[in-house]
């Protein structure tokens, strides 16, 4: 099956510019053909045995199964991370996060302590202890799945990361411990399901993705009320959002007694990124 083939096959289950961004992320991925390979005719010299695997790969791409998946792997701030189901895909808007840390990170401290809760691939964490300078970098998750994803990655990769089991919602009594906390929790609401792809709602893990609709908040408040002691005077917590509740999230940390809080935008222009500073002064817990 050429490259041509491929993409026709998957329509309609696709439309045809996604038909060609898998039909050519197949090719790179799996077959190391770019796309000036392809256009040089490379993928009709393909042996057989390569033929009949592309077939076994439009099977399961037709099923919607992710093409991650069925690849095993995702590019993210131009690394490969493996991924495999029952571990959040990784998004590129999600590299903001990282953009946010070095823009904020404090010059004058050698190290930096940075805590990424629920890390699923552990592509912010692993991607945070590479690029920037003296990260120091922890990863919490609670899925199996994302465990031993995230400890995988980081050994591929050379990226000193530590690897724990903890629970968001019921994290220890930390103090000044960290100069950045940085999340992207579950935030898509139960009543959003209808308006998501099968290729997400059918294979991605629902406990990484969704919250009740009459909770939004459920981690993000959960996170910031540990950060608001955990992270060190002068901290950061940075938060991947649903821009749907940008406003919420903005009294939550208020509220919060968090200091010099904004919204960023993404690489799409919506309302993805919240940053919040533990004041210098001492918070309350009440």
């Amino acid at each position: 099956m050429t490259y041509r083939e491929l993409w026709q096959t998957l329509i309609p289950t696709y439309d045809e510019r996604e038909a060609k961004s898998i039909a050519r992320m197949v090719f790179e991925q799996r077959f190391g053909l770019s796309l000036t390979d392809i256009c040089m005719g490379k993928d009709k010299q393909l042996s057989e045995k390569t033929h009949s695997e592309t077939e076994k790969i439009a099977e399961r791409l037709l099923q919607n199964e992710p093409v991650q998946y069925v690849l095993g792997c995702e590019t993210f701030c131009g690394r490969t991370f493996k991924v495999r189901p029952g571990v959040l895909i990784p998004r590129p808007e999600t590299a903001g996060l990282i953009e946010l840390m070095a823009a904020l990170r404090d010059p004058k401290r050698p190290s930096a302590n940075i805590l990424d809760i629920g890390t699923g691939s552990g592509c912010i964490a692993v991607t945070a202890a590479l690029d920037i300078p003296g990260a120091d970098v922890t990863a919490w998750d609670i899925a199996d799945e994302a465990l031993a994803t995230a400890a995988e990655n980081a050994k591929e990769l050379g990226a000193q990361v530590r690897i724990v089991r903890q629970d968001a919602l019921c994290p220890p009594e930390d103090n000044g411990l960290w100069d950045f906390v940085v999340s992207n929790p579950p935030y898509i609401c139960d009543r959003e399901r209808a308006e998501m792809s099968r290729n997400v709602l059918d294979h991605e893990p629902a406990t990484a993705l969704f919250v009740p609709d009459d909770d939004p908040l459920k981690f993000y408040r959960a996170i910031a009320r540990y950060s608001r002691l955990a992270l060190r005077p002068g901290g950061w917590l940075l938060f991947e959002i649903n821009p749907l509740y940008a406003d919420e999230m903005l009294t939550m940390l208020t509220d919060e007694h968090f200091d010099r809080i904004s919204i960023s935008d993404d690489m799409f222009g919506r309302k993805r990124f919240a940053m919040a500073q533990r004041p210098d002064r001492p918070t309350t817990t009440a």
